[in-house]
């Protein structure tokens, strides 16, 4: 089944058609920390990645975003942008998953909104 996944569905990896079109055209450029692999065609007019794992745009860090939508022509294995000593690390969009921040009181959370007195009152009809 995990096979039929991998290769029949757009969101669990390249399908069949990519893995062609990337045999024949592509020529990899470089890796990030998460294994996604980058390629570009043979003049350069074209850039993609493959995914290692879930298709999820978020999880491409900022190096490469830009190098993938042509804001700068070396990719970030030739030429490293340079980061700041405050800049944190990337992390993924963690929306819709267990690692999203909610904030206290949330309704996505186990604790209950804390009480507190004169934020708000209740309209009453007449």
């Amino acid at each position: 089944m995990e096979f039929l996944k991998r290769y029949l569905t757009w969101w669990n990896g390249a399908t069949v058609g990519t893995r062609l079109f990337t045999s024949r055209h592509g020529t990899k450029v470089g890796e990030d920390a998460e294994g996604n692999v980058y390629y570009r065609n043979h003049d350069g007019s074209r850039r993609w990645v493959m995914y290692n794992g879930v298709v999820e745009a978020s999880r491409i860090p900022a190096d490469w975003h830009g190098w993938l939508h042509f804001t700068w022509d070396e990719p970030p294995t030739d030429k490293p942008l340079p980061h700041k000593s405050w800049e944190k690390p990337h992390v993924a969009n963690l929306t819709g998953v267990d690692g999203a921040y909610h904030p206290p009181g949330s309704l996505a959370t186990a604790s209950a909104r804390p009480r507190v007195s004169g934020d708000y009152e209740a309209w009453q009809p007449e």
